[in-house]
């Protein structure tokens, strides 16, 4: 009868240590990078999820860098394209295109924010973000690439070499890619 209770004693204390660590592990916070590759011009649906994943993830306790990298470079730069350099020199493609309004409310009732606070375009919505401590970096070689002057590209949007964006990926925890 002893060994069985030692037996079930050892099994609850390791029991416990596991459910302890498991449960710890679940609240440390994770080191997240999203890398957003896709232009707003190829697929919106996945360069607008970004930022509320990005929104969520701050929301959760981590710690979020957001890396702009291929076609995605030229939705984060001011004037991108002939018509938009002549005619939209001072704005970006995600500063042009709005959040829907249904996108607004669902993100106000979401994060516990009032509607009012909630930003009204993609590129306000990542100074938001910028503001919450979101890092965001951008392929400094892509904009190259696609002949874009860092200059040109927001504000909110920090231009790397190849070099710093292996280490982004090297020190994160999670990737999540669009």
């Amino acid at each position: 009868m002893r060994q069985i209770c030692s037996v079930a004693g050892l099994v609850l204390f390791i029991s416990f240590v596991w459910f302890t660590a498991a449960k710890a592990q679940q609240t440390t916070p994770s080191r997240i990078l999203i890398h957003m590759k896709t232009s707003l011009s190829l697929d919106d649906a996945q360069i607008c999820a970004v930022p509320n994943v990005a929104w969520a993830a701050v929301k959760a306790g981590h710690k979020v860098t957001i890396l702009v990298d291929a076609s995605a470079v030229t939705s984060v730069t001011k004037g991108f394209g002939w018509f938009n350099r002549v005619f939209r020199s001072d704005s970006t493609a995600l500063g042009r295109s709005g959040l829907p309004e249904r996108e607004r409310k669902a993100l106000s009732e979401q994060m516990g924010v009032p509607l009012e606070q909630i930003p009204h375009d993609y590129g306000e919505y990542f100074e938001f973000l910028k503001k919450m401590g979101v890092e965001i970096y951008g392929n400094r070689t892509m904009m190259l690439l696609y002949k874009i002057d860092p200059a040109q590209v927001a504000s909110a949007v920090t231009p790397i070499p190849l070099e710093q964006m292996v280490q982004l990926f090297d020190s994160a925890d999670r990737i999540i890619v669009y």
